[in-house]
């Protein structure tokens, strides 16, 4: 299969490209059934001449050239309406009937505050454009009225206010809200790539408006990716606020598989700046070794690592409801555990050789020694609560 995108060098044509790149080379195969052979990727450096060259070889077009933010009202038509008209004329001439897809905005809708909008108005007469040419051809055309787009490279400071919110916190530079209530409905980037290799299967989801609101129905004339998040601006910079500031509380923030926060989280990390990248931690130092959080989770416990000098002993202690897993990763020791008002102690020789978890059991006392006489024994620790020093929980005791 051939592949043209147009728009390629902008936010969405960049990342399209770059997953169906690869597909082509054979690093993803989550999608087996589609074979690329070459990606055509076009944008306004490129000629007319290549442009009739792609559109005579194109097996499935994704058009998501456009204008959203031109210096005169004008340009809209002209970028969202004209090119469209080219491009489609050009596939006419070589009678390719090639499926093509078309990046619409739900601003087409003109329902609500986009009742004026130009920028709608122009899309919407490039989908009808479309609209046309698939009765004229009975090609398969496909039109996604998308909402807010939002992921990594996503242009600051241009027409998304989540990347701008994105860049500047990331980067320590003041934010604007002036109305923290109002509501995005948000498509990230990843979301969209994978709509639209369901449309290269065939598989694209269908759909019809009710105003803005978008109503997925097998029969719907229009398109959609299936997965979009909505939240409020307040929220939107609640979490960037948190995300910003976890190198220095060492708190991850609850991200679970397919939340808006994991995927605002991804976003927010593309934005920063090199000297952010790394931060160092506070390393606990005594005779003995070391002691260094790793990081927090709000409902998840913490992790942390241990380095003890050889033949040296660290632990002894016990906890009334804390526990821990000790896993040795680089070294030779022994871990001891002895249940609080009894004699019998429990022994596991560990070793970065044979990486294992242990649990240190609560109620039972608990060491561990490191037998080497030349090496450092190094243990990630895992415990199922934040360390709180009001109430640490935990008691001395010899094993």
């Amino acid at each position: 299969m051939n592949i043209l995108v147009t728009g390629a060098a902008g936010f969405v044509g960049r990342n399209l490209v770059e997953n169906l790149k690869n597909i082509r080379d054979g690093k993803n195969r989550t999608r087996p059934n589609i074979t690329i052979e070459e990606i055509y990727e076009y944008d306004r450096n490129n000629t007319e001449e290549e442009l009739d060259g792609f559109c005579e070889k194109a097996d499935f077009v994704f058009n998501l050239a456009g204008v959203n933010r031109p210096q005169d009202p004008k340009e809209f038509r002209e970028g969202n309406f004209g090119f469209a008209s080219t491009l489609l004329d050009t596939l006419k001439k070589h009678n390719n009937k090639a499926p093509v897809m078309l990046s619409s905005s739900i601003q087409a809708t003109l329902a609500g505050r986009f009742g004026n909008s130009e920028y709608g108005r122009s899309k919407k007469e490039g989908e009808e454009l479309f609209f046309e040419y698939a009765k004229e051809t009975s090609a398969r055309v496909l039109i996604y009225r998308f909402p807010n787009l939002v992921g990594k490279w996503v242009r600051p400071n241009y027409n998304s206010a989540v990347g701008t919110f994105c860049n500047n916190i990331a980067n320590d530079l003041p934010i604007i809200v002036n109305d923290p209530s109002v509501e995005l409905e948000m498509l990230f980037i990843d979301d969209l790539v994978e709509e639209m290799f369901d449309a290269l299967e065939g598989k694209e989801h269908h759909c019809e408006f009710d105003g803005v609101e978008t109503v997925l129905c097998d029969e719907g004339r229009y398109c959609a990716a299936t997965i979009t998040h909505k939240a409020t601006l307040g929220y939107i910079v609640e979490c960037l606020n948190k995300f910003h500031d976890q190198p220095q509380t060492l708190i991850m923030p609850s991200i679970p598989d397919g939340s808006f926060e994991k995927k605002l989280y991804s976003m927010y990390l593309s934005y920063l700046p090199k000297e952010k990248v790394a931060f160092p931690l506070k390393m606990n130092i005594d005779d003995r070794g070391s002691f260094t959080e790793l990081l927090k989770t709000t409902d998840h416990g913490q992790f942390s690592v241990n380095i003890c000098k050889p033949g040296i002993t660290k632990g002894q202690h016990w906890h009334n409801s804390k526990w821990e897993f000790f896993i040795v990763v680089s070294g030779h020791g022994l871990i001891q555990e002895r249940k609080i008002g009894t004699d019998e102690i429990i022994e596991f020789e560990v070793s970065g050789e044979k990486i294992e978890a242990v649990h240190m059991l609560p109620g039972y006392t608990h060491n561990i020694i490191n037998l080497s006489e030349t090496e450092n024994l190094v243990t990630v620790m895992w415990a199922n609560e934040q360390f709180d020093p009001n109430k640490p929980d935990t008691f001395f005791e010899l094993v």
